[in-house]
């Protein structure tokens, strides 16, 4: 498992360190994870917290991601987006920003978060769709619902758009 840690975490800086290499252009770069695994004993919970599994998910993503310099941290205002974050905000000493999935990347976020590092935690359905606007192309589909482990990054520069998604299980 470290070795498969190690091997994520230098491929996120290398991702990253590229993504900066071009002279005099503001470069964006997000990362996008769907929640961790949710409570799903009380089916009428309609904002469950995370699972134990779902909670050692989140403090692996703060282990994937250790060496990625976050400027903000954007979760919806559910418990399990805000619990699969929190780790990675406390170790880059962030509040989680709150905003609304329905309104995701309009010019208020696009603005407020141009020419920085920023962490995205969402949904199975939201995430795909932010991404998608984010790049200006429907490339993503839903995630499966038994899937709490993609990554998804994008890199915005000069108008451009690079994405690429890993799976971490």
């Amino acid at each position: 498992m470290t070795r498969y840690l190690i091997s994520i975490c230098f491929t996120l800086i290398s991702i990253s360190s590229f993504a900066q290499k071009e002279p005099n252009s503001e470069v964006t770069t997000y990362f996008f994870i769907r929640h961790a695994e949710k409570d799903r004993s009380d089916t009428s919970e309609k904002d469950p917290h995370l699972t134990g599994e779902g909670h050692k998910r989140a403090q692996d993503w703060s282990i994937i991601l250790q060496h990625i310099q976050f400027d903000a941290i954007y979760a919806t205002n559910y418990y399990r987006t805000k619990e699969t974050c929190q780790p990675t905000a406390t170790k880059n000493n962030l509040e989680i920003i709150t905003y609304n999935a329905d309104t995701y990347f309009d010019s208020t976020f696009e603005s407020a978060t141009k020419g920085k590092t920023v962490l995205i935690v969402g949904h199975s359905n939201t995430i795909p769709e932010f991404v998608n606007a984010a790049i200006g192309s429907k490339k993503y589909e839903h995630i499966d619902d038994a899937n709490n482990g993609n990554l998804y990054i994008v890199t915005l520069t000069e108008g451009r758009a690079t994405d690429v998604v890993l799976t971490i299980n």
